[in-house]
């Protein structure tokens, strides 16, 4: 199950004995982790954690989950960064043998004065026996990156916890603005939130408010410059392209961004030819139905073979500047040959 699901999961549920949380996603792991321990711990009585190393063995691990706990009623054995889920590589299959089934004995019989909690980066072969005993006797979160499109459920708990609520132009801007992320990084929107819980203490925050906060994040000034260009709005769009080249954004940076967003705009002018309709753009774009009624509108002020030149446009200029033989005047260009049409 995903983050939220697992969140949800524990409040109603209760504790499970054994975790794993895997996935690249830090900050859903970290936080996930802080969930278990606050409820294991709710009188925030921690002497019952222990964690292990990565080079810890399985019989460290074993020893650890079976030990009677001293000074809690549990104990939470964690244990970061594991390897046990990793490719065995010139390792003694015999001894692999063992030790997997030894942990698969332990899953199947956990005491109930302990808590089990692997943490690791390393993608999981569901095929395993070791993770079927998970599976099985545990939950499996996966801490993987969030889509665009699956932002608000984190919004939501975001602003929850901050005891703050969005207008709905506010709402709107958020996620028109991580739409445009190639990847979301939660940790450093994370950051971005502390900023406007000082920038201001309305409980209500309004879209100029989000704005003044959130500029200086590449992808939302990308974003205003981006639609500059679907309004057509020639000089605001190049003095946004400016901006983000003084600041230091790579131009390549600024093509994969454009590029995305042209394709988005020929995808949906092609969906809105065939008939499709505002829920299935959505559906087929992977957003949400607001932003892909923006698209609609903005991609009717384009023709499609003009899309589809800016897109080789794009591809030629982005090849050229890898190998040096194109500078910033190049991606001028294309701008306004957009704003232009």
């Amino acid at each position: 199950m995903n983050y939220f699901e697992a969140i949800a999961n524990l409040k109603k549920k209760g504790l499970s004995s054994l975790y794993l949380i895997s996935g690249e996603e830090s900050y859903l792991a970290n936080k996930f982790e802080k969930a278990v321990i606050k409820k294991t711990f709710p009188g925030n009585n921690t002497d019952g954690i222990q964690i292990l190393s990565t080079e810890a063995s399985v019989d460290e691990i074993v020893n650890s989950v079976e030990s009677m706990p001293f000074f809690s009623e549990k104990n939470l054995i964690i244990v970061r960064n594991s390897t046990l889920f990793k490719e065995r590589k010139n390792a003694n299959e015999k001894q692999a043998n063992r030790n997997e089934e030894k942990l698969i004995q332990l899953f199947s019989d956990m005491p109930t004065y302990s808590i089990l909690l692997l943490v690791t980066v390393d993608k999981i072969d569901k095929r395993r026996k070791l993770y079927k005993a998970i599976d099985k006797h545990g939950i499996h979160v996966e801490a993987l990156p969030i889509k665009a499109r699956d932002i608000k459920d984190w919004l939501q708990n975001k602003l929850y916890e901050i005891h703050r609520e969005f207008s709905r132009e506010a709402y709107e801007y958020f996620i028109e603005a991580t739409s445009v992320m190639a990847q979301i990084s939660l940790g450093y929107l994370e950051q971005e939130f502390e900023k406007l819980t000082l920038y201001t203490d309305k409980t209500r925050i309004e879209k100029e408010d989000l704005i003044k906060v959130f500029s200086s994040i590449p992808e939302v000034s990308i974003f205003a410059m981006l639609d500059a260009i679907s309004e057509k709005k020639l000089k605001q769009a190049l003095v946004l392209l400016e901006e983000q080249l003084i600041a230091g954004e790579h131009p390549l940076r600024l093509i994969t961004m454009l590029s995305r967003h042209t394709r988005q705009l020929l995808q949906v002018n092609v969906l809105l030819k065939q008939g499709a309709t505002s829920r299935q753009i959505a559906e087929s774009l992977g957003v949400v139905p607001f932003i892909a009624e923006k698209l609609m509108k903005k991609s009717r002020s384009f023709r499609q073979e003009v899309l589809q030149q800016v897109l080789i446009d794009l591809a030629e200029v982005d090849y050229q500047l890898k190998s040096s033989q194109a500078d910033c005047i190049a991606l001028e260009r294309i701008i306004i040959n957009l704003c232009s049409e």
